[in-house]
């Protein structure tokens, strides 16, 4: 008997294939990343067509044959909300991230909660925050965790001056350490940034008032580090 398999998934890529199949990644809550196949799914009179697109959270069902898994209905629970340059950031971002088939309740809650903070940012003014917000949560759940405490160099714990951010020690250098090598210069907005994202608190981390400068800083650390951990992982 054909086992049919339903789980609620994050739609992150498709890519087409032959003449009407079309193959969708999708990080699922049951079942981790996974590739299912959608066949003739291309075609108009699809009756699973209009279920499932990139970028939206859809409630699949699928069967797994002996060479891949093939998609049997899907229905749209959550659409994307017009914020096209931070779901394409953010589907590369868990794709990067997330290398197999297996459960992670940790990034799929994440990933909701996001969902639920996007829909109420009306006019897309957090959007930025909120995927650097998603970026740093999801390297800390798959054990990529700075050291934000105390110096990556020494193991002292720092203070809020002289402060730098290294890649290669994994995190915050202390002034003392910073003066005895070249590393991003950083400032203590930058850590106190940081560590109430990874205290999943959104809504003071979101009110948080800094300078243009501070952002600039944070964006440059938060996008240098997550390619630093990509070349690792590749």
């Amino acid at each position: 008997m054909t086992i049919r398999y339903k789980t609620r998934g994050f739609v992150l890529k498709k890519t087409d294939r032959d003449e009407a199949d079309r193959i969708f990644t999708i990080f699922t809550e049951n079942f981790g990343k996974i590739e299912v196949r959608g066949k003739a799914i291309r075609k108009m009179n699809s009756k699973i067509r209009s279920g499932i697109d990139c970028f939206s959270i859809s409630e699949i069902e699928f069967i797994q044959g002996k060479n891949y898994k093939t998609l049997t209905d899907a229905s749209v629970i959550e659409k994307k909300t017009g914020k096209l340059a931070f779901f394409n950031k953010a589907s590369s971002l868990i794709d990067d991230l997330i290398k197999g088939e297996e459960q992670d309740k940790k990034i799929w809650n994440l990933i909701c909660n996001v969902f639920g903070h996007l829909k109420n940012d009306k006019y897309g003014n957090k959007s930025q925050l909120l995927y650097f917000y998603l970026m740093w949560n999801m390297l800390a759940d798959s054990g990529y965790l700075p050291e934000i405490n105390f110096c990556s160099k020494c193991r002292k714990k720092i203070s809020q001056n002289g402060l730098s951010f290294s890649n290669k020690d994994g995190g915050v250098v202390c002034g003392e350490c910073s003066a005895k090598g070249c590393y991003r210069k950083i400032n203590s907005d930058i850590v106190k940034m940081i560590r109430l994202i990874l205290k999943k608190d959104w809504n003071t981390f979101s009110k948080l008032k800094i300078t243009k400068e501070s952002k600039e800083i944070f964006a440059q650390v938060s996008v240098n580090y997550h390619l630093h951990i990509k070349s690792y992982l590749n």
